[in-house]
């Protein structure tokens, strides 16, 4: 028996993400990397990277990681990095993407050689939620200029570009892309790649993965670039669970239930972005509030119901 709390990963459910992720790969001619700020479990990276072209990074560890334990391409890019660490993010990466033209300026020489990529925001988003939205009003991310890329266009290799955030909608995708065409088409033909980001469902049971690689395949062609799309979550959804062990049940009002695990080390989006928990097996004749053993006075669903309480 396995003390809990523990996450569990299935390999089998993975797997489906996973032959959906070729699915998309093998019909669009797209590369596909792992965004590791969304997942960083090495011990299934030796199932993933069979199916996955690599890494893409937000931090110096981050991109070490990618490259020491994944391999493949090992995409590093930052909001901001800072001088101490660049030389070391330069060593472990294939690609670096700056956030800004401000960290362009600065640290584009020490690249040696190696392809520079620019991320641009293209002011228009899937995010129905401030906290989550990369083109928010003032935002930090990214370039919106296209004037100012145009300047440095000689010296830039690829365009990064994040602007869905847990879409589910395929129309909606197309419409943001041909936004961002519109936006950087002067652009976007002057690069040999295009990273599109992750946020995208497209590993959904009911997405239509058919019409998104026609997509992404006649993007492709129109500008002449390499696509790649970095899923987090899309490459992990439904595949694993958090397994705990409830503690003690009291009574203030409702009936509640504290399990040996907390909202801050092992939910945090239930505080950060607010989303309900989805309680497993869901089927028990008892109704119960469910509190993590923090301090917090946050719940892990608003009534979950548990089986043998």
């Amino acid at each position: 028996m396995i003390a809990t709390p523990y996450y569990c990963i299935d390999k089998r459910r993975l797997l489906v993400n996973l032959e959906r992720i070729d699915e998309v790969r093998q019909a669009s001619g797209a590369k596909v990397l792992l965004a590791l700020k969304c997942f960083a479990t090495w011990s299934v990276f030796d199932l993933m990277r069979e199916h996955m072209d690599g890494t893409t990074s937000s931090s110096l560890y981050e991109v070490r990681l990618g490259r020491e334990t994944f391999g493949g391409e090992t995409h590093a890019y930052s909001v901001a990095y800072a001088d101490h660490e660049m030389d070391e993010v330069i060593s472990h990466a294939d690609k670096i993407i700056f956030n800004s033209l401000g960290q362009f300026g600065r640290f584009a020489d020490r690249a040696h050689g190696k392809p520079i990529g620019l991320r641009l925001n293209p002011g228009a988003s899937a995010s129905g939620f401030d906290l989550a939205d990369p083109t928010r009003p003032f935002s930090r991310l990214g370039e919106s200029d296209p004037a100012k890329v145009a300047a440095v266009i000689d010296r830039i290799d690829g365009f990064m570009i994040h602007n869905n955030c847990e879409n589910h909608d395929f129309a909606r995708f197309d419409e943001l892309l041909t936004g961002i065409e519109a936006r950087f088409g002067a652009l976007l033909g002057q690069v040999n790649w295009v990273s599109l980001g992750g946020g995208i469902h497209f590993t959904g049971e009911d997405y239509p993965r058919q019409a998104f690689a026609a997509r992404l395949r006649a993007f492709a062609e129109r500008h002449g670039v390499q696509v790649y799309l970095e899923p987090g979550e899309a490459a992990i959804t439904n595949s694993a669970s958090l397994e705990v062990t409830v503690l003690d049940t009291l009574h203030n009002g409702k009936d509640l239930a504290v399990v040996d695990s907390s909202i801050e080390a092992h939910m945090l989006d239930l505080l950060i972005y607010r989303l309900s928990a989805r309680v497993e097996p869901n089927t028990g004749p008892h109704r119960y509030l469910v509190y993590g053993k923090s301090a917090w006075q946050a719940t892990s669903s608003a009534s979950s119901t548990f089986r043998n309480l």
